[in-house]
């Protein structure tokens, strides 16, 4: 019978500059790194580079660009495309964009995928895009629906909307897990743990044990697997989990916190966990 199946995927952007600035390491040993920590793939800028070694480790590769420019999509496309990408995630155009111009984006980005073919482009939500808002977001959904007939596919990260409404424990599910529809038709999820004031909070205090703020953000990832597996258990279905944890280089990580490296790798653990107990 078919089941579900859950990708755990590595962003490359959780080794920067690891183990330090001054010595970080190769792509070989990086992606060395990702096989041996358990993950299935992993996701960054995509370059001929990283599918070769990819294909060496049997490692499944997510692509990504960040673009506002309509006449680079379809060479963003093929370049991901070409380093071994189906899944594409897309951080589209900017803070100021307005409504219809997102609309002409990402229907532009989606004809453009259609024409190459082979394929999958997802809009993320994010700060300093087109989506940085609840409600810029779910605007762009509805129009792209209502231009469509199809839900738009998005890779979520709700950690951005849960700064900008400035939420607490006591309301990430009410207000983040609001539109089923959407969260069921998407395939990529960046599971980095937030709450109302950071959009990234420490997995463990350094001594491996789990911090407050991880325990008390852990019940939204639960739910988020939940909704997403729905009641269709037995369907043939993927879902991407990226452990998204930014380093220190970026403003995410702060130098005194454990690094976000093994901050990953442990959260992946924690994500693979909770969706046993969902699936079960």
């Amino acid at each position: 019978m078919a089941t579900p199946k859950l990708y755990h995927v590595a962003n490359l952007w959780s080794l920067t500059d690891y183990p330090s600035a001054a010595g970080p390491w190769s792509l070989e040993s990086q992606l060395d790194a990702v096989k041996a920590a358990g993950f299935d793939g992993f996701t960054t800028r995509l370059e001929t580079k990283h599918a070769t070694e990819a294909e060496k480790r049997e490692l499944f590769v997510v692509g990504y660009f960040a673009s506002g420019d309509e006449t680079q999509f379809s060479d963003l496309l093929k370049s991901q495309k070409d380093a071994g990408a189906y899944h594409i995630n897309v951080q589209l155009a900017d803070h100021d964009t307005t409504p219809d111009e997102a609309l002409r984006l990402t229907l532009k980005l989606m004809e453009e995928a259609d024409r190459i073919g082979q394929i999958k482009p997802a809009v993320e939500v994010h700060r300093d895009t087109c989506t940085e808002t609840p409600e810029k977001t779910y605007a762009l959904a509805d129009s792209y629906f209502e231009k469509t007939g199809k839900l738009l596919p998005m890779t979520w990260d709700f950690s951005h909307l849960s700064v900008v409404k400035h939420l607490s424990p006591e309301n990430y599910i009410e207000r983040l897990l609001i539109r089923p529809d959407l969260v069921r038709r998407s395939v990529q999820f960046h599971l980095r743990p937030f709450n109302g004031h950071h959009c990234q909070v420490p997995v463990t205090r350094g001594d491996g044990n789990l911090t407050k703020e991880l325990t008390d953000w852990l019940p939204f990832a639960q739910a988020t697997i939940r909704m997403w597996l729905g009641s269709d258990g037995g369907s043939d279905r993927t879902m991407i989990a990226v452990p998204e944890m930014g380093p220190v280089k970026g403003g995410y990580n702060f130098e005194q916190l454990p690094n976000s490296w093994e901050e990953a790798v442990r959260l992946r653990s924690l994500l693979e966990q909770a969706w046993r107990e969902a699936v079960a």
